[in-house]
């Protein structure tokens, strides 16, 4: 059995900055065993990670902003540009043979939660993979109940991550499931993944603020 976090950030992302050097110190002292590198809008922080010998698995992933909200693709290969439809999302994500993963969903303070409405019919046309269920960055509980009630009612895998910003953050809430190889592993072992962490405060999402602004100020 491994930990594995499947939502975390690095600098790459606007509003996050945790460095190659704090990922791998991270993962090294929390015993992670695989991670999802899920930057905004690009895959390049995870291909370029992967480049360095991390000490973990890597998913490369990536949050993909629609008109509607953001849909998480998994084990893609290449960046996905942000601003297309939901439908041409996921039809960029399955013609890299990704998994379509709906992140931090029923989250009422948050505008890049996917619209509600929107999930359910790609839920009952078969077009998600994974529901995250548990994330460290929710501020109500309620988000997490109403998240796992409708991924149970539509047999959808429920995954789990930190949504981690700051290398602090990582591993807050994690999956601890069977070693995998490949995607087919990976599905086989979330179906019996066991979800364990906490929230973090709601002023994480302050710090993130914060950091999108300077980096839109600096240039960096």
């Amino acid at each position: 059995m491994i930990k594995v976090d499947l939502h975390i950030h690095t600098f790459y992302s606007p509003d996050a900055n945790t460095t190659f050097e704090e990922l791998t110190d991270r993962c090294r002292v929390l015993g992670l065993g695989a991670i999802a590198i899920a930057d905004h809008g690009t895959v390049e922080g995870a291909l370029d990670y992967i480049k360095t010998g991390p000490p973990v698995k890597v998913i490369v992933a990536e949050e993909i902003l629609t008109p509607h909200g953001e849909i998480m693709g998994m084990f893609l290969k290449e960046t996905i540009p942000s601003g297309f439809s939901v439908d041409e999302t996921i039809k960029a994500i399955r013609e890299q043979d990704g998994l379509v993963c709906i992140p931090h969903p029923f989250d009422p303070v948050r505008s890049s939660a996917l619209d509600s409405r929107v999930l359910e019919q790609l839920a009952e046309a078969h077009k998600v993979d994974i529901l995250e269920t548990v994330n460290a960055r929710y501020v109500f509980n309620s988000s997490i109940r109403q998240a796992r009630k409708f991924a149970e009612s539509q047999r959808l895998l429920p995954g789990a991550g930190s949504d981690a910003h700051s290398a602090e953050e990582i591993g807050s809430v994690y999956l601890e499931m069977a070693d995998f190889n490949n995607k087919a592993q990976f599905l086989e072992a979330l179906r019996k993944a066991r979800i364990y962490g906490r929230n973090r405060s709601p002023f994480v999402h302050v710090s993130s603020i914060a950091r999108k602004i300077k980096k839109n100020i600096t240039g960096r």
